[in-house]
């Protein structure tokens, strides 16, 4: 098994790291780490894959580099061949994937995601899935909202979510609750 390794990008919202490894000679994400201070960076590094060290690949550093140009504003849109799906469950892989497709500027709710999957009354289970995803801002859970328009949770906390979708062009109805005009699915 080949080690994994961390590049560490930075943006306006703070450090942020990419851990991955390589298959078969390519490389896979295994994870994306949200801003936070570059000291306590290495530390989650290190909690989460106690064997991690630093290393380069060219593909990882343009994945890295799209990172910092999507939190600095720009219209990103990431390949998912760069994630490592086999740490995902099934179910999670399923829910990533439906919530992949929500455009820039727009959103969705749990429960909606839930029943695009053909799970009707499965919002609880997405919220689940979503919260434990490995790839954010790849894969934009920040698009994901409570069906009352509340923003709900999101690994980068709610100050970030916030900010992300302001700059994607969503409209607040009050400061804590989305505009339900541009709901997807």
């Amino acid at each position: 098994m080949d080690a994994i390794h961390y590049q560490i990008g930075s943006s306006k919202f703070g450090s942020f790291a990419l851990a991955w490894r390589l298959y078969e000679d390519r490389p896979r994400v295994r994870r994306i780490f949200l801003p936070r201070e570059r000291s306590s960076m290495e530390a989650a590094l290190t909690s989460a894959f106690p064997q991690v060290m630093e290393g380069f690949h060219p593909e990882m550093d343009n994945l890295l580099r799209s990172i910092e140009r999507f939190l600095g504003g720009e219209d990103i849109r990431f390949d998912l061949n760069w994630l490592g799906w086999g740490n995902c469950t099934d179910f999670q892989a399923r829910v990533l994937r439906v919530e992949s497709g929500i455009p820039r500027g727009w959103v969705s709710t749990y429960g909606r995601i839930a029943r695009e999957l053909g799970v009707p009354g499965g919002g609880r289970a997405v919220g689940g899935a979503l919260a434990a995803n490995p790839f954010p801002l790849v894969i934009p859970c920040h698009r994901a909202i409570r069906s009352t328009g509340a923003l709900g949770g999101f690994q980068g906390g709610l100050e970030m979510k916030k900010a992300l979708l302001e700059m994607e062009g969503v409209v607040f109805q009050t400061p804590t609750k989305v505009s339900l005009n541009k709901v997807y699915y």
